[in-house]
């Protein structure tokens, strides 16, 4: 898997489309819309689904919170290898990663606390960390990947309807496409939501 990827195969649309066996006319358009649809579920989730190859570096800031250090990072949930460093690169090991339950519900970890006794902590003036994990998840969610299908299916769609209107206004079915998500695609990735994070 790779970070920001396609939710869906091209195979996996076609099929789902019906698209005849052999026929490849529209292959490239719809896989146009796979990457569209995929980032337009990316920003409607707050997040993306894909994961890193291997473990990189990466900034964050540290804030103050209730007397405690706590970081924001990019979702991880395999922490194998994952380190900790101040500005100065003095390690940080003395942290919590939140959510708590994460592990056990099959979502990625979001935050670092800092242990209020760490002995290293953030240095002044950036209060920033250098994060080593494998950032990304695991696996796309099933949830995600249907949505994919459904707001891939509508994109694909929109070719018989340039002007943003689908229908009929003759037997009053005219429906105007509006510029976001499909309702039911906001319902999919509601639950993968993340809350957006303090900069």
């Amino acid at each position: 898997m790779t970070w920001e990827p396609d939710y869906v195969t091209l195979q996996q649309m076609r099929d789902q489309l019906k698209i005849t066996a052999g026929y490849t006319d529209d292959d490239a358009l719809l896989t146009t819309m796979i990457g569209a649809a995929s980032r337009a579920i990316d920003r409607e989730a707050g997040r993306q689904f894909g994961k890193v190859a291997a473990a990189e570096e990466r900034i964050y800031p540290a804030r103050s919170s209730g007397g405690r250090w706590v970081v924001d990072v990019d979702d991880v949930q395999d922490v194998t290898g994952l380190t900790v460093e101040n500005g100065d690169g003095d390690p940080i090991t003395g942290y919590r990663l939140w959510p708590r339950n994460a592990a056990a519900r099959g979502r990625p970890y979001e935050r670092l606390i800092l242990d209020i006794d760490s002995a290293v902590i953030p240095v002044w003036p950036d209060h920033e960390l250098t994060v080593t994990a494998v950032w990304g998840w695991t696996a796309v969610p099933d949830g995600i990947e249907a949505a994919a299908r459904l707001q891939t299916s509508r994109f694909f769609a929109r070719r018989e309807s340039p002007y943003g209107v689908a229908g009929s206004p003759d037997l009053g079915s005219e429906l105007r496409l509006l510029a976001k998500v499909d309702a039911d695609v906001a319902v999919m990735v509601r639950t993968f939501e993340r809350a957006r994070r303090v900069r």
